[in-house]
């Protein structure tokens, strides 16, 4: 079977029988893509011709152009999922991916900022907005709801329940998950919809000033240019936000496997690298304060 028929296969198996989300698709489709590319510029057409050695010397390509090992890992996990499927469906008699290891890698603590500076954020978009409600609504919900880019994006009025102070919300692989709102969060929330009244339920919960649904380069926009007003860390992308309502969460006492929960991680080992983050948090302090540090 040709690689490219090999890969539309399962990228249609993943969508339609793993039902994995779109932004998911998109990067698996990319990642696999560009292993096809490599594969037929180096006569591998067909894929019961690719083996072992023909996969690392796609990791290696990918390192000579300088790719984080991050990426090449991701991109290794999409390799490994076309032949897994593709052994399973008997299209080759062997796996070669199997005894392919991950590149090692040095993990590095996400990058957080301080409920201080998200006040202050509050305070200068009301100074310099013409709708400040919608840039406070946006980094509420993305820091006190802990959501995801495109799960803020995705909210829909019915996913409120106000009497419950919860929010339904549609994360990765279209799984379901309910989150508590704290009682700031909700007033915040009620002030943005009186402000941007409907009765449709249908209809998005956050639309930009013009009515229209909210999209994620938007959001990045808005959250970069604010946080750059408030904090010099690096990156300055919404999941920031997420990362600092996990750690700050844990800080305070939160337990773990409700902060997994509301995540909507699905491995508790992605969740444990915030109690690292508040580790060194604490070190940090004990250095800054303690007379004997």
């Amino acid at each position: 079977m040709k690689i490219v028929k090999a890969v539309e296969n399962y990228l249609d198996f993943l969508e339609n029988i793993k039902r994995y989300s779109i932004n998911t698709l998109k990067s698996y489709r990319c990642d696999l893509n560009e292993f096809t590319q490599f594969c037929t510029e180096n006569n591998k057409n067909g894929i019961e011709r690719i083996n072992e050695r023909t996969i690392k010397n796609f990791l290696m390509h990918l390192s000579e152009l300088k790719i984080e090992k991050s990426s090449i890992t991701r991109k290794l996990s999409a390799v490994r999922g076309l032949f897994k499927y593709a052994f399973k469906e008997e299209w080759i008699a062997f796996n070669p991916s199997s005894l392919i290891r991950n590149p090692k890698t040095s993990k590095k603590l996400p990058e957080i900022t301080s409920v201080e500076n998200i006040l202050k954020i509050y305070e200068l978009a009301k100074e310099a907005e013409d709708q400040p409600i919608l840039v406070i609504a946006i980094f509420e919900l993305l820091y006190g709801c802990s959501l995801r880019v495109s799960e803020l994006c995705d909210l829909k009025l019915s996913d409120l329940n106000v009497r419950e102070r919860t929010l339904r919300i549609l994360g990765k692989g279209n799984k379901v998950r309910v989150v508590p709102i704290g009682a700031k969060s909700l007033e915040i929330i009620k002030a943005y919809l009186s402000y941007n009244p409907t009765e449709d339920i249908s209809s998005p919960l956050i639309t930009l000033k013009n009515g229209k649904k909210l999209y994620p380069k938007y959001v990045y926009r808005i959250v970069n240019k604010y946080l750059g007003k408030v904090t010099d860390i690096k990156k300055k992308s919404p999941h920031i936000l997420r990362h600092s309502s996990a750690t700050h969460m844990l800080d305070r006492g939160a337990d773990l496997r409700a902060v997994k929960e509301i995540l909507g991680h699905e491995n508790l080992r992605t969740t444990q690298i915030y109690t690292h983050v508040s580790i060194e948090r604490l070190k940090e302090a004990y250095k800054k304060s303690h007379p004997k540090s």
